[in-house]
C-alpha cells in the first residue's frame, strides 16, 4: 500500500536531518513574528520578563513535546494520525487529526506571509530603498491592493509543493542548501547591527525584567504560545520527521539541539530588530523610547509596519544598506520556506497514511492551501485572526499530545524508545514528571487563567470578532466537533493502508 512502501524512507545522515529538524524550528517565526510579540508583551522598562518565561518554557514545554514527538514518530513509521493510533489508540484518532489540521491551517496563511517576503526580496533587487514612511508605506499598499499576494502566494505553494515531490531525499537536499545560507545571512544582520550606534539601548531593553509583569497572564500565555510557534513542538512535524529518522541519530540530543538552536536564532533576531530600531529611530530619526516601541508594537496588522515598511527605511539609512536589505529578506524567504515544506509534508504523510500517492497528496493539499489562504491573502485582518486562533491552539494541540503520551505511559515510552540508544542522552524521570503532570496542568491552567483574566474582554463574546475568546473556541469547536464525528472513518482509512 501507498502509505507502508513510503514508511520505508530514511534520512540518509544525521547531518542531513538536523538541518532538517532546524528548518521545521528556524522559520518567519523567529525573524517575523518574535521580535514583534517581544514587543507587544514588553513594558515601558523592559522586554526581558517574556524572555525569562519563553526560555522557561523551552525546557518545560517545546524540548519534552520534541522528545516524545520524535520518539513516537520513530516508534510507529506513520504520520501523526497513525503515530497517535498507536500510541493511544483508534478512539483518539481525532486528536492526531486535530494536530493535523492546527499545522494545516497555519500553512493556509503562513505561505502568505513567506510570500510577502519573497515579494520584497525582488523588490529589493530592482529598487532602490525607501526614503520615507510614504514611499515605503506606497509600495506596500501597491502591493497589496494589486492583487500581487495572490500570484506570490501560488508562488510559494508551487515552490513548496516541489520541494517535497520526491520525499526525505528531496527534502534533505534543500534543507542541506538552506540552513547553512540562512545562518549566514543571520550573522552578519547580527554583526552590523551590534555595530550601529546606539544599538545597544535596544538590546538592553530586550534583556530588562520587569518583574511585576509576571502577574500578567497574557505574558505567560503569549511566551508559550511564542515558543511552541518557534521551535515547533506540538504541532506534528517532528512526528513525521521522526517517522523517517534513523535511531542511532539520537532522540534526546536532536531534540535538544534542535530547541536550543531555534532560541539562539530568535533572540539573534531580536537583537538585530531591537538593536537597529532603537539605533536608527533613535540616533539618527531622533525618536524617544516610546516611539520607537508604538512603532514595533503596533505598525500594523501582522506586524507589517515593522518587518515591511520599516526595515527598508532603517537599512536605508547605514552604509550596505541595500545589500544587507537583500540579504534580510532573502533569508526571511529562506526561513519561512524551511519551515513551510516541513508543514507541507506533514499533512501529505498524512494523506499517504490515508491510501493516496504521494503525486495527488501533494497537488491535493496544494489546491486546498491556495483556496484557504485566499482570505488572508486578501485581507490582513483576517490573517491575524488566523495567526491569534491557530497559534493559541498550539497550546491545545500540545496538552492533547501529552495526552497521548500519557496513554502510553511516559516511562514507558523512555524505557522502550528513549533507553534504546547507548549513546544518546537519557532523559530520566524528570521527563517523565514534564510530559504526564506539568504539560497537561500548564495547558489547562493557562488557558483558564487567560480566559478568566484576558479573553473576557469587552468583545469576548463575538465570535467574528479578530482576537476574541468566541472566535477562537468557535474555530475549534467546529474542527473537533466535525473530527470527532468521523473518528472512526479516519481510524479506519488509516489503519486500511498502513
Amino acid at each position: 500500500m501507498a502509505g507502508s512502501k513510503k514508511s520505508e524512507q530514511r534520512f540518509s545522515t544525521r547531518w542531513g536531518f538536523l538541518l532538517s529538524a532546524l528548518g521545521i524550528a528556524i522559520g518567519t517565526g523567529n525573524i517575523w513574528r518574535f521580535p514583534r510579540i517581544v514587543a507587544q508583551n514588553g513594558s515601558d522598562e523592559g522586554g526581558g520578563a517574556f524572555i525569562l518565561v519563553w526560555v522557561l518554557f523551552l525546557f518545560l514545554w517545546s524540548v519534552p513535546l520534541i522528545i516524545g514527538e520524535y520518539a513516537v514518530g520513530i516508534n510507529s513509521r506513520k504520520g501523526v494520525i497513525g503515530s497517535v493510533m498507536v500510541t493511544a489508540g483508534k478512539k483518539f484518532a481525532w486528536i492526531g487529526s486535530f494536530m493535523t489540521f492546527v499545522a494545516t491551517a497555519i500553512t493556509f496563511f503562513y505561505s502568505v506571509i513567506v510570500g510577502w517576503c519573497v515579494f520584497y526580496f525582488i523588490h529589493t533587487l530592482f529598487n532602490e530603498l525607501p526614503t520615507s514612511t510614504e514611499i515605503a508605506l506606497s509600495t506596500w499598499e501597491n502591493y497589496q491592493t494589486g492583487g500581487w499576494p495572490l500570484v506570490s502566494h501560488a508562488v510559494v505553494m508551487f515552490l513548496g509543493g516541489l520541494a517535497i515531490w520526491k520525499g526525505v531525499k528531496g527534502i534533505e537536499k534543500i534543507n542541506k542548501l538552506l540552513i547553512p545560507i540562512l545562518l549566514v545571512i543571520i550573522l552578519v544582520a547580527l554583526i552590523r547591527a551590534l555595530t550601529l550606534e546606539g544599538s545597544m539601548k535596544g538590546i538592553s531593553y530586550l534583556f530588562t525584567i520587569d518583574w511585576k509583569q509576571l502577574s500578567d497572564p497574557n505574558i505567560w500565555v503569549a511566551a508559550l504560545t511564542q515558543n511552541a510557534w518557534d521551535t515547533g513542538a506540538g504541532w506534528g512535524m517532528f512526528i513525521t520527521y521522526g517517522a523517517y529518522m534513523q535511531m542511532r541519530f539520537g532522540i534526546v540530543k536532536n531534540a535538544l539541539i534542535t530547541g536550543l538552536g531555534n532560541n539562539v536564532i530568535s533572540l539573534v533576531s531580536g537583537i538585530m530588530i531591537f538593536g537597529t530600531c532603537f539605533a536608527i529611530m533613535g540616533s539618527q530619526m531622533g525618536s524617544s523610547d516610546g516611539e520607537i516601541l508604538e512603532v514595533m508594537k503596533n505598525s500594523g496588522p501582522a506586524s507589517t509596519g515593522l518587518t515591511f515598511i520599516w526595515i527598508p527605511q532603517l537599512f536605508e539609512k547605514i552604509l550596505f544598506g541595500k545589500p544587507l536589505t537583500i540579504l534580510f529578506f532573502l533569508g526571511l524567504s529562506l526561513a519561512g520556506f524551511s519551515s513551510l515544506i516541513s508543514q507541507l509534508e506533514l499533512t501529505v504523510r498524512t494523506f499517504i497514511d490515508g491510501g493516496m500517492k504521494r503525486s495527488t497528496a501533494i497537488l491535493l493539499l496544494v489546491a486546498i492551501s491556495y483556496l484557504f489562504g485566499i482570505p488572508s491573502a486578501m485581507n490582513l485582518n483576517v490573517l491575524t485572526n488566523q495567526d491569534f486562533v491557530w497559534g493559541l491552539a498550539l497550546l491545545l494541540s500540545g496538552g492533547l499530545f501529552a495526552f497521548v503520551l500519557l496513554r502510553f505511559k511516559a516511562s514507558r515510552i523512555r524505557s522502550e524508545i528513549l533507553d534504546r540508544n547507548p549513546l544518546d542522552i537519557k532523559p530520566g524521570r524528570p521527563w517523565d514528571f514534564v510530559v504526564t503532570y506539568f504539560i497537561p496542568a500548564a495547558s489547562i491552567l493557562l488557558l483558564s487563567w487567560w480566559l478568566i483574566s484576558d479573553g473576557m474582554n469587552e468583545n469576548w463574546y463575538d465570535p467574528f470578532g479578530q482576537s476574541s475568546l468566541a472566535t477562537s473556541l468557535f474555530q475549534w469547536g467546529i474542527v473537533i466537533t466535525v473530527l470527532v464525528v468521523m473518528n472512526k472513518w479516519i481510524a479506519r482509512k488509516t489503519d486500511e493502508n498502513s
